[in-house]
């Protein structure tokens, strides 16, 4: 039986990219595009299935399971705490995904020369992460939503839960 040492941050954006690449989707290329070693996606994949977010054959994100691990377990294993203000690209209730649905005056971003905001800063959840959600919408969309579920109020929490379950059902458009 493989080890399991427990979760990595950067399991949480593979398991997300997988549910955006939906069928026919080789190691390979979520390496290439998140900009990951493809060694460190095989040891994620092997700790999401040794977990149960991912089938035993590795190919199929455990949906019902992984929805529940990011409601109720993802603020203790992977907490956040808001840094300086800092220019960067919005995140949590202050991405485009979530803005809608909340009035605040605190604006959260993950750091980068490349942003357009200035607000709080919060760690992404990998090194690379800023290149991929400028490469990728739907994964952008996904991680807002999980640092809202990360660092919101019961409602931001419960508003991204919602959004989540549709993008997994692949309802939301």
């Amino acid at each position: 039986m493989k080890a399991h040492n427990g979760m990595r941050p950067h399991d949480i954006v593979i398991l997300l990219k997988i549910i955006e690449k939906q069928k026919g989707w080789l190691s390979k290329e979520i390496s290439e595009e998140l900009k990951i070693s493809p060694s460190e996606i095989s040891e994620s994949l092997n700790r999401s299935s040794i977990s149960g977010l991912l089938s035993p054959d590795k190919k199929k994100v455990m949906k019902s399971a992984f929805l529940s691990f990011l409601q109720y377990g993802l603020r203790y294993v992977f907490p956040v705490e808001p840094g300086p203000i800092e220019r960067g690209i919005p995140t949590g209730h202050s991405a485009d995904i979530l803005k809608d649905y909340f009035i605040s005056e605190e604006t959260y971003v993950w750091p980068s020369r490349k942003g357009k905001a200035k607000g709080q800063s919060i760690a992404p959840l990998y090194p690379n992460q800023i290149f991929a959600v400028e490469q990728h919408k739907k994964l952008y969309d996904m991680l807002a939503l999980v640092d809202a579920i990360r660092i919101g109020k019961v409602r931001e929490c419960e508003k991204s839960m919602e959004i989540l379950q549709k993008l997994f059902e692949n309802n939301y458009a």
